[in-house]
């Protein structure tokens, strides 16, 4: 293990004091650390050597640090401008706050409180599409919520870029994307645009209001396939306090296909915060949940009527045999 794979807290690193280590993936390790030249709190994101070492990898790095550091905007992490440094690393803002996921663990979020929050993000959303940058890995990992339920958007790893040059995503296909929240065009191989990320926040909306996830399978790919080919309850099935209105604005971001979607985040935000002018559509999701249903309750019965022959037969006798 190299230096930089076990970086002790009191370490520098170039002006950068070492506070604690925050987090490990496979690719970089997160450190929270000091700029001993203004006392600022900051993340550093140094990449492991075998990263590195892969030309993929580390231009995958190096397009992540690009994308930051163009992007500014109150609920988006920053990425401090690169300066002369001794080896290659991300100076990131600190954000102080939880992970969405860590609040979602806690139990079913008060619908006030899940409105509130995807409208920062989609607020979010909004500036980073109007400057060409599509996230591609929208997930309640990646957004940060402080105690005012103010957020941020962080992790921009396999976040796409109009205005750079296309990587070569050759052997990528497993990381584009996860498979919860994972888009429809995406699960077909597609780098999809803006409505992938209005699509993954549909999802995590769905999550927020209700508790569980619209598609589910035993595997990720399952997970993945479940979303072409099936309909998830209705919002509204599974909390009955979610109104026709808030049900049609989720049903509107997760349409399989892109083009019946929200064209654009303030759009979805609008009718979020405007849930009193979203008309309501007569839709088939919930057409085909209802027949399930029924079709569901005809077997229960079916089922049920076999089962009491029996008990009929045995009734019948034991009167038969009285009468005697």
């Amino acid at each position: 293990m190299s230096l930089y794979d076990s970086l002790e807290p009191g370490q520098m690193l170039d002006a950068f004091r070492i506070e604690a280590a925050v987090a490990r993936s496979g690719m970089a390790s997160i450190y929270r650390a000091t700029d001993t030249r203004n006392d600022r709190q900051v993340a550093l994101k140094i990449p492991h050597p075998d990263m590195e070492a892969d030309p993929i990898l580390f231009d995958r790095f190096l397009r992540e640090a690009g994308i930051g550091e163009k992007l500014d905007h109150p609920k988006v992490m920053r990425v401090y401008p690169d300066e002369k440094r001794s080896r290659v690393f991300m100076v990131m803002e600190w954000c102080e706050g939880r992970l969405l996921r860590q609040i979602l663990d806690e139990g079913l979020m008060e619908q006030q409180r899940a409105i509130r929050i995807a409208a920062g993000v989609l607020d979010g959303l909004e500036y980073i599409h109007s400057q060409g940058v599509v996230h591609r890995d929208l997930k309640p990992e990646n957004i940060m919520v402080d105690d005012h339920d103010n957020i941020k958007l962080i992790d921009f790893g396999i976040a796409s870029d109009s205005a750079a040059r296309r990587l070569t995503y050759a052997n990528f296909t497993a990381t584009l994307g996860t498979p919860n929240y994972i888009s429809p065009e995406q699960v077909k191989g597609k780098r999809g645009d803006a409505r992938t990320d209005i699509y993954s926040m549909g999802v995590i909306l769905y999550e927020m209001l209700t508790g569980k996830l619209p598609f589910t399978g035993p595997t990720p790919m399952a997970a993945m396939n479940e979303r072409l080919l099936n309909y998830p309850i209705p919002p509204s099935v599974a909390n009955s306090a979610i109104s026709p209105q808030l049900q049609e604005v989720v049903y509107r971001a997760i349409e399989r296909k892109p083009e019946n979607r929200y064209a654009h985040a303030r759009e979805f935000e609008h009718d979020l915060e405007h849930l009193d002018q979203v008309g309501v559509e007569d839709r088939e999701e919930i057409r085909n949940w209802q027949q399930r249903k029924s079709q569901s309750a005809r077997k229960i019965l079916y089922y049920a009527s076999l089962a009491l022959i029996p008990v009929v037969i045995l009734l019948l006798m034991f009167l038969i045999a009285h009468r005697r």
